[in-house]
């Protein structure tokens, strides 16, 4: 399955996950976005994201500093008003 690649490398929360949030706007259910950042603060960030928007954090690891997630565009609600 395809991914949709985000570098926020350098960026300081907040950044990281409203840049995040911009790019899964205009996603489609079911897809797949992988951000990279720097930003240590963006681990407990992206976490608390996921579980506020409902998106779904598929992965996280880390490698020389640079933060990797994986999330999952969330089904559309019925209260979406679209991107």
């Amino acid at each position: 399955m395809s991914e949709t690649l985000l570098d926020v490398k350098q960026m300081c929360c907040p950044l990281p996950v409203l840049r995040a949030n911009r790019v899964l706007r205009g996603m489609q259910p079911g897809e797949r976005l992988r951000v990279l950042a720097t930003d240590r603060a963006s681990v407990a960030d992206f976490k608390a994201y996921c579980r506020e928007t409902g998106h779904a954090l598929l992965a996280s690891s880390e490698q020389d500093g640079v933060f990797s997630f994986v999330i999952r565009c969330r089904e559309a609600r019925p209260d979406d008003t679209g991107p």
